[in-house]
């Protein structure tokens, strides 16, 4: 008689998808739960003490955010400095810097932002990606936006543009005047912000060779 070959042999087969079964199994838990881990938002404690996480908690609003080149991972990643004034203020509590993160928020789903922008991967790309618009170089301090709207410093900028797109024309495709008022401005602006903070893996891809967006180069 035969031998009988393994790879006709059903046993052979069901105890194979069931071990695969059962190694996906535990391998998608571990993956859910080190990515928790890893998207979970920071604190205020964690930022007082260096503690650098994926996402930073609200009160980042109240610091310096930059851009370094990580030579391991291979692309920029987000770097929390000194304390920096927003709005004249570097003294948000975790509420107040929340509510603001909150507002700006509902702000952009209520003007539907994503209809025209893309942030975090999401949405359009028929105006540009704001997931690090904070960083920016046309925002800061020699940059045509700031000098355009006459502010003294990017936050103010930004705040006054969203309220009065129309009047700061770029030559390029216009933002709508969307009836964004002097609050839900700054709030849109924390919101920024913070998603500027958030460690993206380098997404957007191009965004480190912008000039003046990594270190100030």
């Amino acid at each position: 008689m035969a031998k009988k070959s393994v790879w006709s042999d059903n046993r052979f087969w069901q105890r194979s998808a069931a071990w695969i079964t059962g190694f996906a199994s535990v391998l998608l838990i571990w993956l859910t739960f080190d990515t928790s881990g890893q998207i979970s938002m920071g604190n205020d404690s964690d930022l007082k003490n260096g503690v650098t996480k994926r996402v930073p908690g609200p009160t980042v609003i109240n610091y310096k955010i930059t851009y370094e080149m990580d030579k391991k991972r291979q692309h920029e990643v987000p770097v929390i400095g000194e304390k920096e004034k927003f709005f004249g203020r570097d003294d948000y509590s975790e509420e107040e810097a929340a509510k603001l993160l909150h507002l700006g928020k509902l702000g952009s789903q209520t003007k539907n932002c994503m209809n025209c922008h893309t942030l975090l991967g999401n949405g359009a790309y028929y105006a540009p990606d704001l997931t690090k618009a904070w960083l920016d170089p046309a925002w800061g301090p020699t940059g045509s936006m700031q000098a355009m709207t006459g502010k003294s410093t990017k936050e103010e900028a930004m705040a006054e543009f969203l309220q009065h797109p129309s009047q700061y024309p770029t030559h390029a495709r216009m933002m709508p005047n969307l009836g964004i008022t002097a609050e839900e401005a700054k709030g849109l602006v924390a919101f920024l912000k913070h998603m500027s903070s958030i460690d993206t893996n380098g997404f957007p891809r191009n965004f480190g060779k912008i000039q003046g967006a990594v270190n100030g180069k």
